[in-house]
């Protein structure tokens, strides 16, 4: 029994080694390449390689080979990164300084995006996956002002708790006088449609329900009621046949032409081709040649009862008979556009929330930051300001005055343990419109910090974003290390590059054949933007006339007056103006032919045929060849110190577990 146990064990033992030995390693383990202690993690790599290549399913698809060499270059930029490290490259002030300030200048925009651009208009879009029917009884602020509409709203709201009718009391007390006699009713809406304040109670109801409280917006207090919830098609295409009533008609002409629609709506019931009765009998010329196509139209584009009737049809379904101002329709639907999806509507969103609620949310953001870094506004010292001064405006002239001598180093408003003097507040208003050149008041003091406020507490946000935010942190370190490659590539490349001219001579002599000129024109124009104008210049130029006396005096090309016409030495297919040049034997001149909305007469100076350029010529080339030739050459021995001093070991073998899902 003893044994057995022991085997037992011995086993479980056994088993359990084998299923750990077994386990798939995780990727944020699998060590790829490492040198003088630092260590670059599979799961490292393929984040930055996906970044660098199109993406995680392009990725898988790429040879080893690709990725064997995108590692070897990883490995260098890690070691060149280490490197700039151990020479104390990243504490340098300008160094520092650089990255603070990139920092926060795309900091607050990635903070406002993550906190409030991107959570919203996720919201907005799963909101507008729905349209909601919406009833309302409004009160305006008349002369009793928004204390006396809140009482008079209260009361029928009251009284609609207790039982009243919604739609009576609309009709009785709203003052909105377009919904009134209808219950109420402002037909269907969506997320993004109106005012967020009102909006927002709207969806919190289910069809039926009336919000428990009064609304309040700009103008006046609403009782709301939700009368239906629906998914919302964003688009409909439909085509009608209308039997129009014109204005003035008798109830006899509303009878003719109600009865004419239902004969056409009975053809239609036998099979008959709506299009082609559209076509017959429609009264919208507009239409009617197309069948009564009316193209593709959202909610509210049409008149109420045609918009109800329509959006309530299924595709390739005929409406009863609908009657507008118009006269009576027939509607037919043919095609409903889906929700498109989050992405194909981020612009929209956007516009839709920058529009109606970003600023609003904005400065709710900038309170909460208020509160949390311990935000406090010396109100008094705005007082004493203005006690001391009625004529000083923000400017040079602040900077003369008593008021600066006596209030500069006050402190405005301080937050996290930091303080922002006057003379910082002035400083700062001084770049901004709104301010440069203004009186200084109580009011401009408020407005000032209220604004300059805004721009300290975002940015002591920013300082956060890397905890919250790891992508935020790794755009950061991304920039960071830019930063050192560059000043490392000034330390070790482009500062020791040192060219003379007997370098660039031998580099000329050995590769001459790498400098050639092509076939080339030498050539002069006269340009007139007048053809008979062009025609008399050139029986001028036949007459024997001069062509660089003709260019100097008539030639309309700006800057080529001066220069007797003549473009230089150009490639022979260079431009039309060349190719025309080609085409001409030395000396002599074309006809005026069209070009650049004129008449251009070219001639021919001289043909410089393609051969390889002199030294001088070819210097910029040269030049540039060999300054690239150096780099590439002190870059390959800056790789090879570092190899030797760090010593990096790369694991190909591993890259047969990158983007193995």
């Amino acid at each position: 029994m003893f044994v057995n146990k022991y085997v037992h064990y011995i086993l479980l033992v056994i088993l359990t080694l084998i299923f750990f030995a077994c386990a798939p390693t995780s990727k944020k383990d699998i060590v790829i390449a490492e040198f003088d202690k630092q260590k670059i993690f599979l799961d490292e790599y393929e984040r930055v390689y996906a970044k660098n290549n199109g993406g995680w399913e392009v990725a898988k698809r790429d040879s080893l080979s690709k990725k064997k060499n995108f590692l070897d270059l990883y490995v260098n930029f890690k070691i060149k990164v280490h490197d700039a490290k151990r020479r104390g490259l990243d504490t340098l002030s300008d160094v520092v300084a650089e990255f603070n300030e990139y920092k926060q200048k795309i900091g607050v925009t990635y903070l406002l995006e993550k906190e409030l651009v991107e959570p919203n208009i996720k919201l907005l879009y799963e909101k507008r996956k729905e349209e909601l029917r919406v009833s309302h009884i409004m009160f305006r602020p008349d002369t009793a002002g928004f204390e006396g509409a809140y009482v008079r709203a209260l009361a029928i709201l009251d009284s609609i708790k207790n039982g009243a009718s919604f739609e009576v009391m609309a009709s009785k007390y709203s003052q909105d006088y377009f919904s009134a006699p209808y219950g109420g009713d402002i037909f269907y809406i969506t997320a993004g449609d109106i005012i967020p304040s009102f909006e927002e109670p709207c969806y919190t109801l289910k069809a039926g329900e009336v919000y428990p409280e009064l609304v309040r917006t700009q103008f006046g207090y609403h009782i709301i009621k939700v009368t239906d919830r629906r998914a919302r098609v964003p688009e409909i295409r439909a085509s009608h046949i209308l039997v129009e009533l014109k204005p003035g008609s008798t109830s006899q002409d509303s009878a003719n032409a109600l009865e004419k629609i239902q004969a056409i709506k009975e053809r239609i019931e036998m099979g008959e081709d709506f299009g082609e009765l559209a076509k017959e009998f429609s009264d919208d010329v507009g239409t009617k040649n197309q069948g009564g196509d009316l193209g593709y139209f959202s909610r509210r584009m049409m008149v109420q009862p045609f918009d109800e009737a329509a959006f309530n049809l299924e595709i390739g379904q005929v409406s009863d008979v609908v009657k507008t101002q118009f006269g009576y329709h027939l509607i037919k639907l043919t095609d409903k556009k889906p929700l498109r999806s989050f992405d194909e509507e981020k612009d929209i969103l956007k516009s839709i929330y920058q529009r109606l609620k970003y600023n609003e949310d904005k400065t709710r953001l900038v309170d909460s930051l208020k509160r949390v870094f311990g935000y406090n506004y010396n109100r008094n010292l705005a007082d004493l300001i203005i006690s001391k001064t009625d004529t000083v405006q923000v400017g040079g002239q602040y900077w003369i005055s008593d008021l600066k001598k006596e209030f500069g180093e006050e402190i405005v408003f301080s937050f996290a343990n930091k303080k922002v003097t006057f003379d910082t507040l002035i400083v700062r208003a001084e770049m901004m419109a709104d301010f440069v050149n203004r009186r200084i008041t109580k009011n401009l003091i408020d407005a000032m910090a209220e604004r300059i406020a805004e721009d300290f507490l975002l940015a002591e946000a920013v300082e956060y974003l890397p905890a919250k935010y790891p992508q935020f942190a790794e755009l950061m370190e991304e920039y960071k290390n830019g930063i050192l490659i560059f000043k490392l590539q000034e330390d070790e490349v482009w500062n020791k590059i040192t060219i003379d001219e007997d370098k660039l001579r031998v580099h000329y002599e050995n590769n001459k054949e790498k400098y050639q000129w092509p076939d080339r024109v030498e050539y002069a124009e006269i340009f007139i933007r007048s053809d008979s104008l062009a025609k008399e210049i050139h029986k001028m130029l036949q007459a024997g006339e001069e062509f660089d006396s003709l260019a100097a005096k008539y030639t309309e090309r700006p800057g080529f007056k001066e220069k007797y016409g003549r473009h230089g030495i150009k490639p022979d297919l260079d431009n039309a103006l060349s190719m025309k040049a080609n085409q001409l034997v030395e000396g002599e001149f074309s006809e005026p032919f069209y070009h650049s909305n004129g008449y251009s007469i070219v001639k021919l100076i001289k043909k410089h045929p393609a051969g390889i350029k002199t030294f001088e010529e070819a210097l910029p080339e040269v030049s540039g060849a060999v300054q690239e030739l150096e780099s590439k050459r002190l870059e390959n021995e800056y790789i090879e110190f570092l190899k030797a001093n760090y010593k990096p070991r790369i694991y190909y073998d591993k890259l047969k577990n990158a983007f193995v899902d």
